[in-house]
């Protein structure tokens, strides 16, 4: 049903973190003047939490002007959090002030936010991502985003929903809205789950251990208005996300720019691209362009497929893939170092890849076969695969 920064907290306390656990990394930030309160509700007969920033009048006219991009960068640097929380921290609030720029024609440094500069904001956005992180989350992965509909009243007078700013924010990610009139995507949420998420899409593979359920102000009878999260590990030693799958048919350029426009698709985030031969109308033979991204690269993607080779549309469309754990490891053997790539399923699937160029660039140097030094690597492993 939406998202916004209460709900996260919410969800993440319901989902088991004490709220002393938020509260105690909270105070790392120099800000006073709020509290947190949490209480259990009932959202169209489901039971989630809620959590509210009580803050306190003296705080919001401390406030009222609003806070920069520079106050705000300021704050959270000088705070001792761990530097994976201070990155996602920037992250997010830099693209909240960059909406805020581009809706109202500013530059980043010339804004001054009130609503999403606030205490509450503020402590929205670090406590989902400490949160996370003390329930050591490695990776959030989202559903399509529910904006909803109608209008929201705001500083600037009455906006459609989704809010301008929201809607700067909501680019590049899968978003629908089920007609409940209301906001139900905050500038804030759409901030956070744009910044946090690896992938939008279908439930992932993976073995939900907990879930947490966090609760909107809104109580809209006929639909719960809740977050809800699942936590788990990935099954069988295999990580489970969201893809997106481009494709188009050529038949009617020179097979030497192929090259060319893989590197440009590759530069630009692409996950892989590969070509299949097909026949085409009028019995041509042709060739099919795949390209695999995240849902964030889909756009640029296109572009480039539409720029750089001759084809005139392109469809896509979203689907699944299960990988094996993988780490990249450096082995010694009797020619030289190399480069070894380990992917694992579980106790019981094990694989090595030696890195092909390091493998060639010493074969070449020694003058030795390549497919010697391929099995030495592979020895070196621990096995042979």
């Amino acid at each position: 049903s939406g998202i916004s920064g209460d709900m996260c907290l919410g969800a993440i306390i319901d989902a088991g973190l004490p709220l002393e656990k938020i509260e105690g990394a909270l105070k790392k930030l120099n800000i006073n003047g709020y509290r947190l309160a949490e209480r259990k509700v009932n959202r169209a007969g489901i039971s989630a939490t809620k959590v509210d920033v009580v803050v306190s009048s003296s705080a919001r006219s401390r406030e009222a002007k609003g806070r920069t991009w520079k106050d705000i960068r300021s704050l959270i640097q000088k705070a001792r959090f761990p530097d994976d929380t201070r990155k996602k921290a920037f992250s997010v609030f830099q693209m909240l002030f960059d909406a805020e720029a581009k809706v109202h024609g500013q530059r980043r440094g010339s804004v001054h936010l009130h609503e999403l500069s606030g205490t509450d904001c503020i402590v929205d956005i670090v406590g989902t991502i400490e949160g996370l992180r003390l329930l050591d989350i490695g990776q959030v992965y989202a559903s399509p985003v529910n904006t909803g509909t109608g209008t929201v009243i705001t500083e600037h007078g009455e906006l459609p929903v989704p809010a301008p700013a929201t809607a700067e924010l909501l680019k590049n990610i899968p978003v629908y809205s089920s007609g409940a009139p209301f906001e139900l995507t905050t500038p804030t949420g759409a901030a956070i789950v744009k910044a946090l998420s690896s992938g939008f899409g279908e439930i992932p593979v993976f073995i939900p251990e907990r879930i947490g359920c966090g609760a909107g102000s809104l109580d809209m009878k006929e639909k719960p208005n809740i977050l809800r999260i699942f936590i788990g590990d990935s099954y069988s030693g295999m990580a489970g996300d969201a893809v997106t799958v481009i494709e188009t048919n050529i038949d009617d350029m020179n097979p030497q720019l192929y090259d060319y426009v893989f590197d440009k698709l590759f530069a630009h985030g692409a996950l892989d691209v590969y070509l299949t031969a097909i026949m085409m109308k009028k019995n041509r033979p042709g060739i099919k362009v795949s390209v695999l991204c995240s849902a964030e690269r889909r756009n640029d993607l296109i572009g480039i497929l539409l720029k750089e080779t001759t084809t005139i549309g392109v469809r896509y469309y979203e689907t699944e893939r299960v990988t094996m754990e993988r780490e990249v490891r450096r082995v010694k053997t009797k020619f030289g170092d190399v480069r070894l790539k380990i992917s694992r399923s579980g106790p019981s699937i094990t694989k090595y890849a030696p890195e092909f160029d390091d493998c060639r660039r010493i074969a070449e140097r020694e003058n030795i076969p390549l497919i010697d030094i391929l099995e030495e690597a592979k020895r070196h492993a621990g096995g042979k695969k």
